[in-house]
Parts: structure tokens; C-alpha cells; sequence
């Protein structure tokens, strides 16, 4: 196994591209977590937990949806998904460019 930590920073940094082309967020990651998780060292343990945030999100946002109509706490609820999107991504490429093991908060572990 090799050690590739661009690779790992820019499979996190790939999760931003939810933002300008929709789903592109866990499908790169996904993709390159799927293609390099048995030659890349950590690469199975960043990609999981990648792809656990962007699923944790769409769940989030589905969730959300119906509660902005029910009780109006949805749009609180959106926010913080834009947000935790946004930030816990760059927070973990830059973990994973110092060689340290990922940090998602509010994921649910489906894989």
C-alpha cells in the first residue's frame, strides 16, 4: 500500500463539488474512495467516513423538507446541513494533508 495524502485531501475537497454540480459530492468520493480503498493506506477509512457525511446530509435535507412545512425549524435545519457540508469537508482535508484520521460529527454510519 502507498501513502497518497493529496489523494486523500482531494477526496474530501471533492465533497465541495455538491455545491456547483448537485450530487457530484458523493459520487467523486465515492468513486475514488471505491477505486483506491485497497492501494491507498487510510484511504478506506477517509472515503467511509466521506461518503457517511454526504449521506447524513441528503437524509438531513429529505427530512428537512417537511418539517420547513410542519414546523418551520426545517429552514434551521437546511442551514446546518449547508453548513456542516461546507465546512467539516475543508476540517478533514486538512486532517488528512497532516496524516491524522478523519473527523465527521453528525454522521450517521451507513457503510
Amino acid at each position: 500500500m502507498r501513502t497518497d495524502r493529496h489523494l486523500l485531501t482531494a477526496m474530501h475537497l471533492t465533497q465541495l463539488s455538491s455545491y456547483f454540480i448537485g450530487f457530484g459530492g458523493l459520487i467523486i468520493p465515492l468513486i475514488i474512495w471505491l477505486s483506491t480503498k485497497n492501494t491507498v493506506r487510510d484511504m478506506d477509512e477517509h472515503g467511509r467516513n466521506a461518503v457517511n457525511l454526504q449521506l447524513s446530509l441528503i437524509l438531513y435535507i429529505i427530512l428537512s423538507i417537511p418539517a420547513i412545512l410542519l414546523l418551520g425549524l426545517g429552514i434551521l435545519t437546511l442551514i446546518g446541513a449547508a453548513i456542516l457540508g461546507f465546512v467539516l469537508p475543508i476540517v478533514n482535508a486538512v486532517r488528512a494533508s497532516n496524516g491524522e484520521s478523519p473527523s465527521y460529527f453528525l454522521t450517521i454510519p451507513f457503510i
